[in-house]
């Protein structure tokens, strides 16, 4: 037996890879942080033990307590899921669970999931690079770590050119917009947050890069920043779909 270190994708359980299915019904214990879908552990087969570590704003789980928790898991012998949204190592600090797991000799696998950092703005018919608009993308966290900086430079990011993606980002977004204006991005850059991406509530907010600070925005959005924020490429079946809620 192993621990496998899974990716749940960004909230539609369709979008879970054919890999992450068939282990979440094989696993004896799903260790699973906050999902945006619940359905997603309704995969698992009767009997399977559910232990919820999702950081919750103001009731964080500790970081150093879920990695004790898999190595302990995974001396028992047991099939173990430690089920994350997104993909694991995408600010989903994965690695910092391999590296503990490697220490302690335990074996592990892990197994990509699609990041919100591209199937969200997919998902809201915006594609973060275009021929001609957005030869490259850039993804960074807006979290700060125990109230401190997260250390970005923001500024510089400014200059490097093609699109900006956001996650964790709705409270830093005011001072978010002021440097990368500061760094001379416009105050027209077009700007885009996707709330609940890939769900039937998907919920998009465009705005612009002066107005990003004063927008009407909720956790968790995926936030946009770029020339390709104003493109909604979307089927109209697609569109009718996530409106019907089906």
């Amino acid at each position: 037996m192993t621990v496998h270190l899974v990716g749940a994708g960004p909230g539609d359980p369709e979008l879970l890879t054919v890999k992450a299915v068939r282990l979440i019904g094989e696993a004896d214990v799903i260790v699973h942080d906050y999902l945006s879908n619940d359905s997603i552990l309704e995969l698992a087969k009767p009997g399977t033990e559910f232990i919820d570590v999702g950081k919750k704003p103001g009731n964080p789980t500790p970081q150093e307590l879920i990695n004790a928790l898999l190595v302990h898991l995974g001396a028992q012998g047991k099939n173990i899921v430690r089920l994350k949204g997104g993909d694991p190592f995408v600010f989903g600090r994965g690695g910092e669970e391999a590296q503990a797991l490697m220490e302690a000799r335990i074996p592990f696998t892990v197994v990509p999931g699609i990041t919100s950092a591209i199937g969200v703005p997919a998902a809201a018919g915006i594609p973060v690079t275009h021929r001609n608009v957005s030869p490259a993308f850039t993804v960074v966290t807006g979290h700060r770590e125990n109230g401190g900086s997260t250390n970005i430079a923001w500024e510089a990011l400014a200059q490097v050119g093609g699109t900006i993606v956001v996650l964790m980002g709705v409270s830093e977004r005011a001072l978010i917009a002021e440097r990368l204006m500061a760094g001379g991005l416009l105050a027209t850059t077009p700007v885009a947050a996707i709330r609940w991406g890939t769900r039937a509530e998907q919920v998009v907010v465009r705005t612009t890069l002066g107005e990003l600070g004063t927008a009407a925005l909720k956790a968790p959005s995926t936030i946009v920043i770029g020339a390709v924020a104003a493109y909604e490429f979307l089927d109209s079946s697609i569109t009718d779909h996530l409106v019907a809620g089906a």
